[in-house]
């Protein structure tokens, strides 16, 4: 980065109000938000794929979160509380279909009541519509499900996250906006007056067995933001920033009933998280396409953006070995990662996580699903960062973690990053 450099941008240059890098739900939030409070504003978003959402956003579990987890009148409480309603209405207004399915947490055990007991005071303070139940009446509204008691907490739901990234990329053309697809950045420059962003894109179709050719072009901007998710660190370093992080990916592996499991039951099921873990324990979610899924546990990744299982990137690998960050993470979390990737490739070891809460479940029930992988920025001292996480420069704002759930919150988080923006335009 130099912040003292004159503009490349000649006078016939077209220059945008906005450029916005990453084409997930986060970014596309962004955009509607600078164009809805700056109309007339000239904006850009750059995706490098051929389509939205295909990466964190279009991997996830579909859950409309309440915002049951977190420190009553904290940021992220109020952004998903505030998310949840708006999601609902983004959908309602364009015929987007979700359903208010309701959750159930449930403890099995008296350690995991303790836990219930307190996670249902925090709902309570956060002014959530709660019901503490015991085990007669869960079992009476789950005959599937066992447990000792469980919190009931209506104002879950599911929707296609996909679907919603897909309108609000319309949304963004109709307000002015220019979605460019298939647009890969290969560097970004900083200057006095505007930011260069230099982007590599395939031009024409690709012949059999050959590579299509590339065709470079060059953005320029007044303001940049860059919501890159799994890339944010490199996309930070690309730009010149000098970062304390590295953007580690946790793969989230699941299972999907066999349909004619699809009636097992009739909400969310979730176990009540340990505290001493980053993520939320394996559940069972109901789907808009009428399925149910079973996970996810939380394993290394060894590929940003790999899905299938024993998916391997040289590149990302080499990164990880050079980090410290990541071997003091691996020391911290060695018990807890040695069983989640024995789970990994032991399915009946997976199946007893979900067991002890469904016993009705068997090995031959857990059928082939994608898997996602979370975006988890871990800093140099081995500490996972799990806040919100920017850095800033005059003309530039870098999304380097926003915290889950980020897709339930990502309207809100979108008018944050706006407000950003705007007090520098």
């Amino acid at each position: 980065m130099d912040g003292g450099s004159q503009s490349e941008a000649t006078p016939d240059t077209p220059v945008y109000d906005y450029a916005v890098i990453g084409g997930g739900i986060v970014g596309l939030a962004t955009a509607i938000s600078l164009l809805r409070e700056r109309p007339g504003s000239s904006l850009i978003v750059l995706e490098k794929e051929d389509d939205v959402a295909r990466h964190q956003t279009g991997h996830n579990s579909g859950v409309i979160h309440a915002g049951i987890y977190y420190k009553p009148g904290s940021h992220k409480a109020k952004l998903c509380k505030e998310g949840a309603v708006r999601t609902r209405a983004f959908c309602d207004e364009h015929n987007i279909p979700y359903r208010n399915t309701g959750k159930l947490i449930v403890a099995t055990n008296a350690a995991e009541v303790e836990r219930m007991d307190a996670l249902y005071e925090r709902a309570l303070s956060n002014e959530l519509d709660v019901e503490r139940i015991d085990a007669t009446e869960l079992k009476r509204r789950e005959p599937n499900i066992t447990g000792v008691g469980a919190i009931w907490l209506t104002s879950t739901g599911i929707v296609d996250y996909k679907q919603i990234c897909v309108k609000m990329a319309e949304v963004i053309e109709q307000g002015g906006g220019s979605i460019r697809l298939g647009a890969k950045v290969s560097d970004i420059t900083e200057s006095l007056s505007e930011v260069r962003v230099d982007v590599e894109s395939a031009s024409g179709p690709t012949e059999a067995g050959r590579h299509a050719a590339v065709a470079s072009e060059r953005i320029f901007a007044k303001q940049l933001v860059v919501c890159g998710g799994i890339q944010a660190d490199r996309l930070a370093t690309m730009a010149g920033l000098d970062i304390d992080f590295q953007m580690v990916p946790f793969r989230g592996e699941y299972y999907r009933l066999p349909a004619t499991r699809n009636d097992l039951v009739d909400t969310l099921i979730y176990p009540v998280p340990d505290p001493s873990l980053p993520f939320l324990g394996v559940h069972l979610t109901l789907m808009m396409d009428g399925g149910v899924t079973v996970g996810p546990n939380a394993v290394m990744g060894f590929a940003r953006e790999g899905y299938p299982k024993w998916s391997l990137n040289r590149r990302d690998i080499a990164s990880f070995v050079r980090f410290p960050g990541f071997w003091k993470v691996a020391r911290a979390q060695l018990k807890t990662g040695a069983v989640e990737q024995w789970n990994s490739v032991y399915k009946p070891g997976y199946l007893q996580l979900v067991r002890k809460y469904c016993p009705a479940l068997s090995v031959a029930d857990l059928q082939p699903e994608e898997a996602g992988i979370r975006a988890q920025a871990v800093r140099r001292d081995g500490s996972m960062v799990e806040d919100f996480l920017f850095y800033e420069t005059d003309r530039m704002t870098h999304v380097c973690n926003a915290p889950s759930p980020a897709a339930t919150s990502a309207m809100p988080i979108g008018d944050l990053i706006a407000d950003k923006v705007l007090s520098r335009s």
